[in-house]
């Protein structure tokens, strides 16, 4: 597969990566164009490789109703996304409770927001490499394979180029499907150039 037909629709610094992605089997034309829908609507265009989570009130009642029923605990935790963080991700993904600090330490990282201790564990056995001793590798170095390693568990989604199979790949990613227009305008843009 030819991945310089994406120049110029996603970065060089992306493009010079995507060979490494076939480790994790991602190597078919409809799958690469799938695979780099998702990374660039989760990374806002290859850009944010840290979940952002300096949420204010409203925004935490909106997003983690579950975590936050009232709006007086929300006031407690706005804008303060440590703090966050280590409730929302606290005693679950293979984290410790919210006093340990991992909810933060293992919050969403890469193109697709790898979160908890224990994907960032598997992932770094996939690639011989403790990540867990240094989550922001995650960010910094493999924020393209973190994501092919994610994206592995979705590609029995990627059946064909229809509206269906893009909602089925964003819904494994996401579990919903915030952002869907985006995805799927990617998707074409990309199998277009792919195929």
């Amino acid at each position: 597969m030819d991945f310089n037909k994406l120049k110029g629709h996603v970065p060089d610094k992306v493009l010079a990566e995507l060979p490494t992605i076939v480790k994790f089997k991602i190597d078919t034309p409809l799958e690469v164009a799938h695979f780099l829908a998702q990374c660039g609507h989760e990374s806002g265009g290859f850009k944010l490789v840290q979940e952002n989570l300096n949420y204010g009130a409203k925004g935490l009642l909106n997003i983690f109703k579950k975590y936050f029923p009232t709006e007086a605990k929300a006031l407690q935790y706005e804008r303060k996304p440590e703090k966050i963080a280590n409730l929302v991700y606290g005693s679950r993904m293979g984290n410790g409770p919210e006093a340990s600090g991992d909810g933060y330490k293992f919050r969403g990282r890469g193109y697709i927001q790898l979160t908890g201790k224990d994907n960032y564990t598997a992932f770094g056995k996939a690639i011989n490499e403790d990540i867990t001793a240094n989550p922001d590798l995650v960010a910094t170095k493999y924020p393209l394979l973190s994501a092919a390693w994610f994206f592995q568990r979705c590609l029995d989604k990627c059946k064909d180029d229809s509206d269906a199979s893009v909602t089925a790949v964003t819904k494994c990613v996401n579990g919903g499907t915030i952002g869907l227009p985006d995805r799927l305008k990617h998707f074409k843009e990309y199998y277009t150039l792919l195929k």
